[in-house]
């Protein structure tokens, strides 16, 4: 039995069968009456003596409040709460010194007098005590004010500790809040009055720069901007507990939502997620943390750290259980029952509400918008800026949802056996809770946070799912100006304004002008779950115009066309400041034709989302129907264009002169390719460089589908035909300098992926396929990877390098070669031999139509061959031709797909240099590509929201996608500068899911490769047949007589 008297009280999966804690939430007089358990009678209030006790608030007013001596701690918090009319209390805590002048929070189960002994001489503060790893979990303005002011007071404290321009940065907002719009010397005077943070003058100058760039922000904004910056610290939220580790080395012990971090000084170096965590515990003052056992030893590991008292050490264990229980616990924990004979260690427990309980309370809206007072502002703001009664909460996206829940692991187990400790705390997972994303600003932390957040998302995400069924994307309807989740850090929004890029990175110029946050509300999806009554409601309120959709595709299309260019205006060009490696004409010649074009297209963007937000009916004007259109925009912008013509003329000598200064410097050239290796790069650079063409052809495709929608007749067809003939010509001026660039990139792109070979690209060599064929030898088939070009087919192997390149083992002259099909003779499926004037290889296609492909270009390359002057000289300068014996097998040769399998297994996991290139796709899933199908490729690119699950999840989890180059780039959001994952698609199948799947939503395809299957939910039929079209693209290839005369017509 004594063990069973010794385990804790937080056995997971049991729910308290009695009033809930929460009743401050929402209730308009604190009778306790629990939101959640309807229908129960509130709790006999404790009578006797009335005791006075001083509460000092976030904004350093005080108040008194009167609560019964003998009343429970929970009594006091309710009365502040509601005092502050506060919805989200359960973030909140009060702290006070205790009799030994320790600070500690109040018990919300104890009686109060047991623990503030003299209340006359205790101020008791009022602070954050939960600090969730997402800010947009915050659905009241209210909560994120008092969040605001705790960063506010943890700045000017010294706790939240951070480089200067993160601080420069975190002050502009909080004067923005407080006095408004920037004028210097109003500024000046103000921050000569107040001290932010110690050492404050120094950063003055940097303060007022920053200011300057948040003109038109709200104070609500400017709270959300704060909190945005300040979670990506790593002292956000952070109280540090002095302790000394088994060596004696001094460290300090603190808690966060995802579990128990170490910190030497203020530099973490430490971490031990809950998900590891077995049980916590202390006895007397050493403080201990049993492990999970490691997948490769057969031992539990315990971990004791030295406190400097019994009374800190059991401080800090009952913030520790607190945290776990608010973070990972769908409910709260049910009490333990008290023993018959004796007992040992704490009864303490945690007592309020988790984390879901109140996201689930607040989504339900069971509670009155009201306006609230800030302190310091010279503004009056309003808790909900624009509340309709279908859809009370949409203040921020609710990223809550997607935040964070495991379901109870099956067959775990609380520790059992005698015990010599004090209570403990077992952390059986029931939520999981996610490391907030870090921003590239972070350097190396940042990258390997985000970069393990990666790794681990399939199975994080599954484990989200778990706590509820997301339901499609529900739109906004707040505020245009005033919702803060509009500005450009909101984290799950899917429209607006450009991101100001001094706020992303320091990096990125403060020059830069930051867009209004006037967007379009539908495109500021909120990742929550939503039932199917609300769905139906909001295909009623939103348009549902074809054409409005194309126009929608403009806006999000044109939000990752821009991001794009930020990677060399910003990204490449912060990367080249930074080393003398680049001549400054190159640096001109690249830098000066793309700024133009950001600048222009940040504007453009701006304004297709301001017409999008009207047409969704946020004024009068949809009555009259004259904002329900968008040729207008196009037409004038597509004019605006052609003034940058000579820009876009520069792109192609721009890149020829980059590749020349690259082959000409190794300076340069390891500056490129650190440069590709950093994540923001997520496709090849010189790929970047070529964008402002691509986006031209698809301007082009979305004019012509409105032109093919719009009747004659419609008000906006004539715009819309005006704007297609204008871009159309421009698209004709480029053609010749689009095919001629996109081979060259290609050719030195391959030439990366290929070792010993010399002379790749020289003038007149085109490609035309690429793939993996399986050459037959004395050891039977081996897989090759084959290089075909309008004149050569190369053959290589995957080596063993560093960076997977492949290795060129020999070349076939294509002049005067002859394809046979040689099935019978060989008795190989699919089989062909290759018979050169020199060489004959027998190479077998994984498929019927893969060997077909192979036939019809190489044939086509022979013709061309022909038609040519002559024999190619020879070019594999660095590597003698594959002369081997067929006996003979090299290490390479004898390689199985399953070596590198992490390639096309998993979405998240990041691949090596060089080993993630379409050429090693092509090599894992043993297919191929061509010219053709990278020509179709730049013109079907798509962004938007999808929502995506798992074969064998229960939920959908909302991301921001972008395909390009056969691949699906997952983001947290659109503002992301970076994918948190990546799917190549070339090998997978596309279907639509059947009965037995069970998938009963509209909108829902499926992708599937092998045993691995993704559903992902469109939002409307126009978004889903888009994603189907371009998905399809990358999954099958076109034919080539088709594309042919798809490239003379279109220029593609």
């Amino acid at each position: 039995m004594l063990p069973d008297i010794l385990e804790s009280a937080f056995t997971m999966g049991e729910i308290e069968q009695r009033p809930s804690p929460g009743s401050r939430l929402g209730a308009p007089e604190n009778s306790g009456i629990s939101t959640l358990e309807h229908g129960q009678k509130p709790p006999p209030t404790p009578s006797g003596k009335l005791m006075s006790i001083k509460i000092q608030m976030l904004d350093d007013t005080q108040e008194a409040f009167e609560v019964p001596q003998r009343a429970p701690g929970k009594v006091l918090l309710d009365a502040v709460c509601n005092h502050l009319n506060l919805v989200e209390g359960d973030y909140f805590g009060l702290e006070f010194p205790d009799h030994k002048k320790i600070t500690v929070w109040l018990d919300l189960l104890k009686p109060i007098v047991k623990q503030i002994r003299r209340p006359k001489h205790v101020v008791v503060k009022f602070v954050v005590k939960f600090f969730p790893p997402d800010h947009t979990q915050l659905q009241e303005e209210l909560t994120r004010y008092l969040f605001a002011l705790q960063v506010k007071q943890d700045l000017a404290q010294g706790r939240l500790t951070c480089n200067d321009t993160s601080a420069a940065l975190l002050i502009s907002h909080i004067v923005q809040s407080e006095i408004g719009d920037f004028d210097e010397a109003s500024d000046r005077e103000h921050l000569a009055k107040n001290k932010y943070i110690p050492q404050q003058d120094a950063l003055e100058d940097k303060i007022v720069e920053f200011h300057h760039n948040h003109i038109g922000q709200t104070p609500a904004e400017s709270d959300f901007q704060l909190l945005e910056i300040a979670r990506r610290l790593e002292m956000y939220g952070i109280r540090l507990h002095p302790a000394k580790d088994r060596e004696g080395t001094k460290i300090n012990l603190a808690v966060a939502n995802t579990g128990i971090l170490v910190f030497q000084g203020f530099t973490k170096i430490n971490a031990f997620n809950w998900a590891k965590v077995r049980k916590l515990s202390f006895k007397r003052k050493r403080f201990l943390i049993k492990l999970r056992p490691d997948a490769n030893s057969s031992y539990q590991d315990t971990l004791e750290f030295l406190m400097a008292s019994r009374d800190f050490c059991k401080s800090f264990w009952k913030i520790c259980v607190e945290h776990h229980a608010f973070f990972r616990l769908f409910e709260e924990p049910k009490p333990k029952p008290k023993p018959v004979l004796f007992s040992r260690g704490s009864s303490f427990r945690f007592s309020g509400r988790t984390q879901k309980q109140v996201l689930d309370y607040v989504k339900e809206g069971g509670h009155k918008k009201v306006q609230f007072e800030r302190k310091h502002s010279k503004i009056q703001s309003i808790r909900s800026l624009a509340a309709q009664p279908t859809e009370p909460n949409s203040e921020v996206p609710k990223q809550a949802q997607q935040s964070a829940s495991l379901p109870p692991r099956e067959g775990a187990e609380p520790a059992g056996g005698p015990q010599e400790e004090e209570p403990s705390a077992p952390a059986e997972e029931p939520r999981r809770s996610p490391a907030p994303p870090q921003s590239p600003a972070g350097g190396g932390k940042a990258d390997g946070a985000a970069r393990a957040a990666a790794d681990e998302e399939e199975e994080v995400v599954t484990d989200r799912t778990q706590q509820s069924k997301a339901q499609p994307p529900q739109p906004s309807t707040g505020s245009l100006t005033g919702s803060p989740h509009l500005s450009e850090l909101s984290i799950n929004s899917q429209g607006g304004a450009v991101p100001a890029s001094v706020i992303l990175s320091p990096n990125l110029s403060p020059d830069t002008k930051q867009a209004s946050p006037l967007v379009s509300p539908l495109l500021n999806d909120q990742a929550c779950p939503r039932t199917d009554d609300e769905e139906e409601g909001r295909r009623k309120r939103f348009p549902t115009d074809k054409a409005y959709f194309i126009a929608k595709e403009v806006s999000t299309t044109e939000r990752t066309y821009l991001k794009d260019l930020e990677v060399i205006t910003s990204w490449f060009q912060s990367a080249v400041s930074k080393e003398d490696a680049m001549p400054e004409a190159l640096k001109s010649l690249i830098f000066s034709n793309f700024e133009p074009l950001h600048k222009f297209h940040t504007s453009f963007l701006k304004e297709t989302e301001q017409r999008l937000a009207l047409w969704e009916g946020r004024s009068n004007a949809h009555i009259r129907g004259d904002y329900q259109r968008i040729g207008d925009v196009l037409l004038k912008n597509i004019q605006g264009m052609k003034q940058l013509a000579v820009h876009l003329w520069k792109h192609s000598e721009a890149l020829e002169a980059l590749e020349t200064g690259i082959r000409g410097s190794r300076r340069l050239e390891n500056l490129c390719r650190d440069f590709e290796l950093q994540k923001v790069c997520y496709l090849p650079l010189n790929t970047f460089l070529l964008r402002p063409l691509h986006r031209l052809v698809h301007y082009k495709r979305l004019l012509e589908r409105l032109c093919k929608h719009h009747p004659p007749h419609h008000a906006d067809f004539r715009d819309c035909r005006a704007a297609l003939a204008e871009i159309t010509e421009l698209v004709v001026q480029l053609h010749g300098t689009m095919i001629k660039m996109e081979n060259f990139q290609k050719l030195h792109e391959l030439k990366k992926d290929l070792i010993g070979i010399d002379n790749l690209v020289i003038p007149g060599r085109e490609f035309i396929r690429l793939g993996s064929l399986s050459k037959l030898s004395g050891k039977g088939l081996q897989q090759r990877m084959f290089f075909l070009f309008n004149d050569v087919l190369l053959y290589t192997s995957r080596g063993l390098t560093a960076s997977n390149q492949f290795k060129v083992h020999g070349q076939l002259p294509l002049y005067g070669m002859i394809i046979e099909e040689s099935e019978d003779e060989w008795g190989v499926p699919h089989c062909l031999t290759l018979r050169g004037q020199r060489q004959s290889v027998v190479v077998a296609a994984s498929s019927r139509s893969e060997m077909e492909k192979w036939v019809e270009d190489i044939q086509m390359a022979i013709d061309l061959a022909e038609k040519s002057s002559g024999p190619t000289p020879e070019f594999l300068a660095s590597s003698p031709p594959d002369n081997k014996s067929p006996d003979e097998a090299t290490v390479a040769d004898q390689e199985s797909e399953d070596d590198l399998s992490a390639s096309r297994t998993s979405l998240e996991r990041q691949a090596p240099p060089r080993g993630n290139t379409t050429v090693h796709v092509c090599w894992h899933r043993n297919t191929s590509v061509s010219v053709v199908d990278f020509s179709v490729a730049v013109e079907n690119q798509l962004s938007g929201n999808l929502l995506r699950k798992f074969k064998n999840s229960n939920g959908w989890q909302k991301l921001w996608v972008v395909f390009t180059n056969f691949c699906l780039f997952f983001y947290k959001s659109h503002q992301d500068n970076h994918p948190l994952a990546s799917l190549p698609l070339l090998g997978y199948s596309l279907t639509i899911p059947s009965e037995s799947e069970d998938i009963h939503k509209d909108y829902v395809f499926k992708l599937h490769f092998k045993s691995h299957v993704y559903y992902f939910r469109a939002e409307s039929e126009y978004t889903f047949e888009r994603w189907m079209e371009v998905i399809r693209s990358a999954t099958s290839s076109t034919s080539r007589a088709h594309v042919l005369g798809h490239r003379e017509s279109h220029g593609y």
